[in-house]
């Protein structure tokens, strides 16, 4: 039995139920884990988040992160003196997602320095496996008619 009738028989499929290659699939998922690693592999991500950074503004007024622990406090206060007051909780739990939103909003991300010649790699890499790896799911010739 040769491979045509084989493929025939089993309906053997490629890449996602087609004709288009297995192995197109592989190298394509290949250059495309490679170049999104080296990719964020060279960026580098910086904080600047303190206790007097400005987090808000109203004006010429601006609540810094450490403003925003004095609810915290006086949450966590409430909190133990009675845990079933709904402000204490709301006071602690607003306050904290407040901070995590000001520690995230002062992420810096940064590209680290490279020559072209890597950011052309990287770039062929990742784009060039997103090409390769979509094109195997379409059949690549027209000798096996659909099922």
């Amino acid at each position: 039995m040769d491979i045509e009738e084989y493929k025939k028989k089993y309906k053997v499929k490629g890449a996602g139920g087609t004709e288009g290659g297995i192995g197109r699939f592989f190298i394509g998922l290949i250059m495309m884990i490679a170049g999104t690693y080296l990719l964020l592999n060279s960026i580098t991500i910086t904080n600047s988040f303190s206790f007097g950074m400005r987090l808000y503004s109203y004006g010429n007024y601006g609540v810094t992160s450490g403003y925003m622990l004095v609810p915290f406090i006086f949450g966590i206060g409430i909190m133990f003196y009675n845990s079933k007051n709904v402000f204490g909780w709301l006071l602690t739990f607003g306050s904290m997602v407040m901070i995590v939103f000001g520690v995230i909003t002062s992420t810096q991300f940064r590209l680290q320095h490279m020559s072209m010649f890597e950011l052309i790699t990287i770039l062929v890499l990742m784009v060039g496996g997103i090409g390769l790896f979509f094109s195997s799911f379409r059949r690549l010739s027209k000798q096996f008619p659909d099922e």
